[in-house]
């Protein structure tokens, strides 16, 4: 039996990943800060798919409870063959008028926590010589948009990289970059997203059905609707100084958007 461990699985994409997963008979390890949450979850998919689904309360930006989490993904014993590093937030102003300690925290989970997430598992998938490591970034990570594209755009690069490290081994690697995307993340993060328009919102299952077929495929990227595709081409094709420009002409101080 296939496990698969889910870090932000309360709500949102990480909800949708444990349902996704559950519906092809993955057991689950659900983690998150809020353990009601986790337990609705685990005890919707225990009912609806017949799966067992362990509930790992932790704030991952808590070193003890963080090793808590790493320490279940290097246990031989029960181990863990999937892993999907989706916890995450973002902040509702641009790095200059953001709190250093908000930028930091920010910055701690979307690379600190994947990197020593990451590293805790990959051990044991090199001995099995299977398994794989799903990386939600984003397309924020395309353009210059402060320290959350920083910090996706290291990990969409992370995840390349890391593919052709462990391609070797058996072991998939997928970088799963949505845009705008049905979840709590930019009501939490106190985003104004009034502006946009219906078209370029994405369904939360979509994104993790369409992740879930490209790494059956083993391809490296995971990039939901025709819209958002062309949009990474383009980025990629466009001059960066032309890119910037356009983004600190449309960037505002406080309300400002960020696609996950």
């Amino acid at each position: 039996m296939t496990t698969v461990l889910i870090t932000g699985a309360g709500a949102g994409l990480g909800a949708a990943f444990a349902r996704g997963f559950a519906a092809k008979g993955c057991d689950l390890v659900l983690v998150a800060r809020d353990k009601g949450r986790l337990d609705a979850v685990a005890a919707e998919l225990g009912r609806e798919f017949g799966v067992t689904c362990e509930v790992l309360p932790a704030d991952l930006l808590d070193a003890e409870e963080r090793a808590t989490v790493e320490d279940r993904l290097a246990d031989r014993d029960h181990p863990v063959d999937i892993l999907v590093n989706n916890a995450g937030f973002g902040l509702p102003a641009p790095f200059p008028y953001s709190p250093i300690a908000d930028e930091e925290r920010m910055l701690d989970l979307l690379v600190k926590v994947p990197l020593r997430l990451t590293h805790a598992l990959l051990p044991g998938l090199r001995e099995r010589r299977r398994g794989a490591v799903l990386n939600v970034s984003s397309v924020a990570g395309l353009l210059p948009t402060g320290t959350y594209g920083a910090a996706k755009a290291w990990v969409t690069a992370f995840s390349e990289s890391l593919r052709v490290d462990m391609e070797p081994y058996g072991v998939r690697v997928l970088a799963v970059v949505p845009g705008f995307t049905r979840t709590e993340f930019q009501q939490r993060a106190g985003m104004d997203v009034s502006a946009l328009r219906e078209a370029v919102w994405l369904e939360p299952d979509a994104v993790v059905a369409k992740a879930l077929r490209d790494l059956a495929r083993r391809r490296p990227l995971s990039i939901t609707g025709r819209r958002y595709q062309a949009y990474a081409l383009a980025v990629r094709h466009l001059p960066r100084g032309f890119v910037a420009r356009k983004m600190a002409r449309e960037r505002r101080a406080p309300g400002q958007g960020a696609a996950r």
